[in-house]
């Protein structure tokens, strides 16, 4: 004879191994402690990317010494920030073989993974949670959104080099080895979804909370599910965590804008928010471009970033300016598609068009660290609490080469990286790079980001366990 024995959720949630979200519910006291003493805004960790590398000697510095007064030419926009900046060479890429034929299927999809497709399954999405994600499924626990994925393109490219699943053409973001993180297109759904649900409800009102947050539906799935999985084969074992993660993220969110609701009380009560600073700068507006300019489109998602990192209602987010193939840059005043350039074989004007692609796609990031520069935080700037990324998956689009990947980051992360400096010869590949970027951020990881064997501790102030 059975009996029924209802379980408690925190019980419960323990139960089934969510105790990996459960820490987050727990640290939220971190905000309560922050009341009694001064605020630290929270670290942020954004993600940039393009395509098809760059051209090498109008990207790296001349030197460590004249990289401050004398940029090279892809650089110049970032001159103002630049002390504010960190220019790493020496980050290899992962290694593609077996799928040498595939380098632009790969560029995208191992540039936050680390890692490579399982050679065994091309044809299905099977790689590597990404960076951006376990970011976000540790901090995303603190805000409305764990994360944000923003794209320039459509992510629909139909290519399948060496078999592979043509949405390793798009995708950057993974959720998990089998779950690509869709990413918006358009910027007024992106302001939608900042701060309204797809009714127009605010997230955190009454009728959200009616709608979404059924604590006793999410209870009987967790029970229900504990019993399950011991009873699966591997491979069902594995789907059901995958749905897990989304149970879980909607525990998430039920903490997030429970926490928004409280603040929003005390606001109302006359109370300050103990998240922000009467000296901080208010929410920047946005302003939706009519027109089709390039430059245009992309500054306004990198104002949504800022105004999502500013007002907290992420603290990841993930950028791709344009994906591999498919785009051109006619404001440039010239129509050749990316792609087609790259393969310049030193053919003077192709090297300049694609040196004014890489300038172009730079300008935009610049565009976004120098907002950030100028937003007051804290004691500091919405930059001082940020780590951002700007990079591509390739070297050299001409010749397809990984050994040193081009990446520039931006920001101190709260005090973590030591920037204004240009460092030529580390020693290390970009998942190195992305394990000491979380590291940095303040994010627990129980093993390393993809092909990593280290963090690079010359990247950072002070070493990290």
């Amino acid at each position: 004879m059975s009996t029924s024995v209802r379980i408690d959720r925190r019980t419960c949630l323990q139960g089934v191994g969510a105790a990996l979200a459960l820490p987050l519910l727990d640290a939220m006291d971190w905000e309560d402690a922050a009341a009694e003493s001064d605020f630290q805004p929270p670290i942020r960790l954004g993600f940039m990317y393009m395509p098809h590398g760059v051209i090498m000697d109008q990207f790296w510095p001349a030197d460590a010494e004249s990289f401050l007064s004398s940029p090279p030419p892809a650089l110049e926009s970032l001159r103002p920030v630049l002390d504010q900046c960190l220019v790493v060479r020496g980050i290899s890429g992962v290694p593609i073989a077996p799928f040498n034929g595939a380098p632009h299927a790969l560029e995208l999809s191992t540039w936050l993974t680390a890692t490579l497709p399982n050679p065994a399954r091309r044809d299905e999405i099977d790689i590597a949670i990404s960076a951006d994600q376990i970011a976000a499924n540790y901090i995303g626990a603190f805000t409305p959104l764990p994360s944000l994925e923003l794209a320039t393109m459509p992510q629909d490219w139909k290519e399948n080099q060496e078999g592979l699943n043509e949405a390793y053409y798009s995708y950057c973001s993974y959720r998990s080895p089998t779950q690509p993180v869709p990413a918006e297109t358009n910027p007024r759904n992106v302001l939608n979804r900042l701060f309204q649900t797809k009714d127009g409800v605010t997230p955190g009102s009454r009728a959200a909370q009616i709608d979404a947050l059924d604590r006793s539906m999410l209870d009987v799935v967790l029970g229900g599910a504990r019993e399950l999985r011991r009873k699966l084969p591997a491979a069902d074992r594995r789907k059901l965590d995958e749905y897990l993660d989304s149970v879980r993220a909607v525990e998430r969110r039920i903490a997030a804008i429970e926490r928004r609701q409280q603040e929003a009380a005390l606001e109302k009560a006359g109370i300050r928010s103990r998240g922000r600073r009467g000296t901080d700068t208010p929410p920047i507006e946005i302003k939706i471009p009519e027109g089709d300019k390039r430059s245009e489109y992309m500054q306004v998602m990198c104002d949504l970033i800022v105004l999502a990192f500013q007002t907290d209602t992420t603290r990841v987010c993930t950028y791709i300016g344009s994906r591999p193939n498919g785009a051109s840059y006619p404001e440039l005043g010239f129509s050749d598609q990316h792609h087609s350039v790259t393969h310049h074989n030193n053919q003077a004007e192709k090297v300049r068009k694609v040196a004014a692609i890489t300038a172009f796609n730079i300008e935009q990031f610049a565009y976004m660290i120098n907002k950030m520069s100028n937003l007051q935080e804290g004691g500091g700037t919405l930059l001082d609490n940020c780590i951002m990324m700007w990079g591509s998956g390739l070297e050299d689009g001409n010749k397809h080469t990984r050994q040193n990947l081009p990446f520039i980051l931006a920001g101190r992360g709260g005090g973590r990286l030591q920037t204004g400096r240009f460092l030529p010869d580390v020693r290390g590949n970009q998942g190195d790079l992305l394990t000491t970027l979380l590291l940095g951020a303040g994010i627990p990881l129980d093993r390393p980001v993809g092909i990593a064997t280290k963090h690079i501790p010359e990247l950072l102030r002070e070493p990290v366990s």
